[in-house]
């Protein structure tokens, strides 16, 4: 089997919850060995957001919930008590064998116990450290703490999302996921790989990266946001219609929703076709995408009109077959039912210690000549404590007995 892109690279992961274990999720399906540092006993806060968990064995309490399933795939986890002495000696000793460090706690919080870039810059000059934070290492809210929704609300993604004021339900909406976590782990993940490729390949330094989840949710609005930028005028919320080509949104058919998104003249054309109305290709209202622009409510609703009079299923096949983009507005079980979905392998069975065919989303990166093919579930709490410890710092049985006496791991 190929070795995975990662395959030399060791991570020391000290993130939790979802950005930052995100992050090191994605270097460890490129093959990163990610060590996994835990409390001891409770472990990261994500394992017991709440429900639905895997049940327990023989009637044991359930343990680790999707939240952390989804997003510690191909780790190790270790517990040590970062706030003894000796728990930091042991990140320090582990730090000096790792290419990677990445934490997301509060600014200035490891500083205290000498796990900061600069504590551990002075013993691995190589290290890459990359800090998650909600409002990065500077500035006036720097040690704000906060979560995914406030920083939706504060970013402006809120302010385009969501029916516009005046219809019902109409307002500022957040987006349905923690999507200003994926993006920063999307983010840092990036990061870590262009500083690691620095280092090695530009015979670079290491250095220190400064993730935050604020910035990261201000960049993705993009074209929103730089249409602000040369206008000066707000966005304005389209519900689930587009700002690019139009028509762009749900459409309702007999039986349920869909998607379509007719972005120039020619799709425009053919969709006109396919829903009988051919005239409309040259209405001086909807003549270009511009006219289509400012005439767009009442061509949506000429459009939603016809698009009632018969079941989705069958509107999906004639714009298939014209190639105009359309899909199904699908559920999760839809989703996992779908054939491209299966085609393209996104979710895949693992054994783990309380399911033995546990199902879990797989990485959407796709490799010719080194395929992410080997999948290892999450771990369970501390499941590789001794392991490692014995593996990379050389302890035995005994050192480890004391370290669980004094309730270091």
């Amino acid at each position: 089997m190929p070795k995975l892109p990662l395959a030399k690279i060791r991570v020391l992961d000290l993130t939790r919850v979802l950005a930052g274990p995100l992050a090191s999720q994605t270097l460890a399906d490129l093959g990163a060995d990610v060590i996994k540092i835990e409390r001891p006993v409770v472990g990261d806060d994500s394992r017991t957001y709440g429900a639905p968990f895997l049940p327990g064995r023989e009637g044991l309490p359930a343990q680790d919930n999707g939240f952390y399933l989804s997003a510690n795939r191909n780790k190790q986890s270790v517990t040590v008590n970062i706030a003894t002495p000796r728990g930091q000696e042991i990140i320090r000793e582990l730090a000096r064998q790792c290419d990677v460090v990445m934490e997301n706690y509060k600014v200035g919080d490891l500083a205290r116990y000498g796990l900061d870039y600069a504590g551990i810059r002075a013993i691995n000059p190589k290290i890459i450290y990359c800090s998650l934070t909600g409002f990065g290492q500077n500035g006036p809210y720097r040690k704000r703490p906060g979560y995914d929704a406030v920083f939706q609300g504060m970013s402006g993604l809120m302010s385009v999302t969501g029916h516009p004021d005046g219809v019902p339900g109409g307002g500022p909406m957040k987006v349905g996921h923690s999507i200003a976590d994926v993006l920063s782990g999307l983010n840092a993940s990036n990061a870590v790989l262009a500083a690691l490729y620095h280092r090695d390949a530009n015979g670079g330094v290491g250095q220190h990266i400064d993730i935050a989840l604020l910035d990261c949710a201000v960049a993705s609005l993009s074209h929103y946001a730089q249409m602000y930028l040369v206008s000066g005028v707000q966005p304005a919320r389209r519900g689930t219609g587009g700002n690019g080509g139009i028509p762009s949104q749900s459409f309702h058919c007999a039986d349920r929703p869909i998607m379509v998104s007719a972005g120039n003249n020619a799709q425009y054309k053919r969709l006109c076709d396919v829903l009988g109305k051919p005239a409309w290709t040259d209405d001086a209202r909807f003549v270009n995408n511009d006219q289509r622009l400012a005439n767009r409510h009442l061509l949506c609703d000429m459009i939603d009109a016809v698009f009632r009079t018969r079941p989705a299923a069958d509107w999906l096949k004639e714009l298939d077959a014209a190639d105009v983009p359309a899909g199904p507005i699908n559920d999760f079980p839809e989703v996992f039912a779908d054939p491209q979905i299966k085609a393209r392998h996104l979710e895949v069975k693992v054994k783990h210690p309380l399911r033995e065919d546990l199902s879990i989303l797989a990485s959407p990166m796709k490799f010719s000549e080194t395929p992410i093919e080997d999948y290892r579930a999450p771990p369970m709490l501390g499941a590789n404590t001794d392991e490692v410890l014995k593996g990379l710092l050389g302890m035995d049985d005994a050192a480890l007995a004391v370290l669980r006496a004094e309730q270091v791991i």
